[in-house]
């Protein structure tokens, strides 16, 4: 009888020792992957056990949380959702999160360990701290200005200040509400497919997501590259460019829309938007040089983040000189984004120098400590500082006296670049509307805002829309806005 009761003990010490070993096996060893099955629902339980991190404007949260006392407890909610969509993103429990609400997921929910009070504190307790803040650079008012004035038609707007690569507004409309995909509800799913539906797409970012060609506004970009490759020595001499302009190695011949194009010289072609002038310059500068200008406004890179991904804008390495010359007036297969135009502007604004762009000044905990700031960064010099001040006095004649006067701001300088931009089959499509600039106040030493626009209004007619009649008024307000900000100290 002792015999079997030792035999007895010893088996179940061994199924002890069993459970203890699969016991640390499921707690130690494969807590990851079970973390992260999409089967456990504990991880959505704790998630959104809590309230979520703020995301904040101008010192005010543009988020919050609701209580629904439902398992998923706390459900995102958003103030003026279409007005900042862009900037926010959604968080959703069935759909996920995009744009600031992914880039900064981790803080915002709280799982971010730099907002534990001692390292590695939550891997020993398995706590979570309260979600952190998101501070934005967007200026409200910049922002509101921007989304009313393309109230509601389809395009974008974006809002950066030169010195610093701060973004001050992001746009894109058509928008939607964000709160729509908060919670777990049937009107969830109706609203994911109806908006994912519409042909208008106003889920999609067209600031930071959507390429355009970018049509005349990339003359920026060519008048750079000739100037800094001694192609045009004298912004005023004539070009020796004919009108009409022979694509070369074909029989198509280029226009323009104006008259006194022939032999104009480079700021005459830049006032009054020459295509002719502009196309053989890029021809004449040569691919090579083009190529590498184009890369230094921030063309061809796939790794820009501000935090959110950004589409990458593109110039083709690979081109023959009819296709160069397409290309160097904003047509062919050249594209940006509204984002990359803003850039484009300011570096001119900023004497050549791009600055990151970025839409983060700092993130905190939820007691309002410091986590993390962003500082300026410059990405490369887009040109030579002469350069940059030949083409501030060049944006300044379009807006003084050239294509760009709906842009002017009275006690202010402006400078900017028109520009409308054909595409579809045969260039059938509504020409999208384009403006770029920036803006400088009276009795301030630089720049204090750069400004891109463009207008894809597919409803109007192919004769009403161009980038200083439908473009340039919104930038212009975009800009007053901004200048006033800058006035009142932020």
């Amino acid at each position: 009888m002792t015999r079997c009761i030792r035999h007895a003990a010893a088996f179940c010490a061994l199924l002890l020792l069993a459970l203890l070993v699969n016991a640390t096996r499921v707690q130690v060893v494969q807590s990851g992957s079970l973390d992260h099955n999409p089967a456990n629902r504990r991880q959505a339980i704790v998630r959104f056990g809590q309230p979520r991190g703020d995301i904040v404007v101008d010192g005010r949260a543009i988020t919050g949380s609701k209580d629904t006392g439902e398992q998923l407890r706390y459900e995102r909610t958003y103030k003026n959702g279409p007005l900042y969509a862009p900037v926010t993103g959604f968080a959703s429990q069935v759909y996920g999160t995009s744009f600031l609400e992914e880039a900064e997921d981790d803080l915002l929910s709280g799982t971010d360990p730099m907002l534990a009070p001692l390292p590695l504190w939550n891997d020993v307790t398995r706590a979570r701290n309260p979600g952190g803040k998101v501070v934005t650079t967007i200026k409200a008012p910049v922002q509101q200005a921007a989304y009313a004035g393309l109230g509601g038609k389809r395009g974008a707007v974006v809002a950066v200040e030169p010195s610093t690569g701060k973004i001050l507004a992001l746009v894109s409309a058509p928008s939607y509400d964000p709160e729509r995909l908060s919670g777990t509800s049937r009107t969830v799913a109706d609203a994911w497919t109806e908006l994912n539906g519409w042909p208008s797409r106003p889920m999609l970012n067209r600031a930071i997501r959507q390429t355009y060609p970018p049509g005349s506004t990339f003359k920026v970009v060519t008048a750079a590259a000739a100037l800094d490759a001694g192609v045009v020595t004298d912004p005023d001499e004539p070009t020796r460019s004919p009108s009409p302009y022979t694509l070369p190695g074909t029989s198509t011949q280029l226009t323009n829309e104006v008259d006194g194009c022939t032999n104009a010289s480079l700021r005459t072609a830049f006032v009054w938007s020459c295509n002719t002038v502009f196309a053989k310059l890029g021809v004449d500068t040569g691919l090579s040089a083009m190529v590498e200008t184009a890369r230094n406004f921030g063309f061809n890179d796939r790794k820009l983040r501000i935090p959110s991904s950004v589409a990458a804008s593109t110039f083709d390495a690979s081109l023959d000189k009819a296709q160069l010359a397409l290309s160097s007036i904003g047509q062919y297969d050249t594209r940006a984004t509204p984002l990359q135009m803003a850039m484009a502007s300011a570096a001119v604004a900023n004497g050549g120098s791009v600055k990151a762009p970025h839409l983060v000044d700092r993130t905190t905990r939820a007691d309002g400590d410091v986590v993390d700031t962003t500082g300026t960064r410059t990405l490369r010099q887009a040109m030579t500082p002469g350069t940059a001040v030949r083409l501030r006095e060049m944006m300044r004649e379009v807006v003084e006296k050239g294509t760009g006067t709906n842009a002017a701001i009275p006690g202010a300088t402006v400078g900017g670049k028109t520009g409308t931009a054909q595409h579809g089959v045969d260039n059938a499509g509504t020409p999208y509307a384009w403006f770029v600039s920036w803006a400088q106040g009276a009795g301030d030493p630089e720049p204090s805002v750069a400004v891109a626009v463009v207008v894809e209004d597919a409803s109007a007619d192919r004769g009403d829309i161009s980038g200083g009649g439908s473009a340039a008024p919104i930038a212009k307000a975009v800009m007053e806005a901004a200048l006033r900000a800058a006035q009142l100290g932020g």
